[in-house]
């Protein structure tokens, strides 16, 4: 992800600033480089920490007019990677294990959440 950095947006958050918010339309996904981030949702009552090296908000890639599902806001001083999915689309034909290692992210924030790790 780091290498890609290069070649896209990398935005810098403040701890406590939103990121997206539920509702809201979304076109890109996000990359995190440094920091710490917490989605939530169902009015917070389902939360997540998100590291870096995880990626989150894959599904405005995939889901035409897409709606974000919950909160993302920086929790420390983080770096993120956006990116829209024309520049997705160009990272996993110019690197595929690209697409490997986004799967590898997802699949395990998956187990952290179930409890499965």
């Amino acid at each position: 992800m780091r290498a890609l950095a290069n070649q896209s947006e990398v935005r810098d958050f403040e701890a406590g600033e939103l990121i997206f918010r539920s509702g809201e339309s979304g076109d890109c996904m996000f990359g995190l480089l440094e920091g710490t981030v917490e989605l939530t949702w169902n009015g917070e009552a389902g939360h997540e920490q998100i590291s870096e090296g995880d990626v989150f908000g894959a599904g405005a890639l995939v889901i035409g007019d897409h709606r974000r599902y919950g909160n993302a806001r920086a929790l420390t001083p983080s770096r993120i990677l956006v990116m829209n999915r024309e520049k997705f689309l160009f990272a996993v034909q110019e690197s595929p294990m690209f697409a490997i290692e986004l799967l590898g992210s997802i699949d395990e924030r998956l187990r952290r959440l179930k409890g499965t790790t």
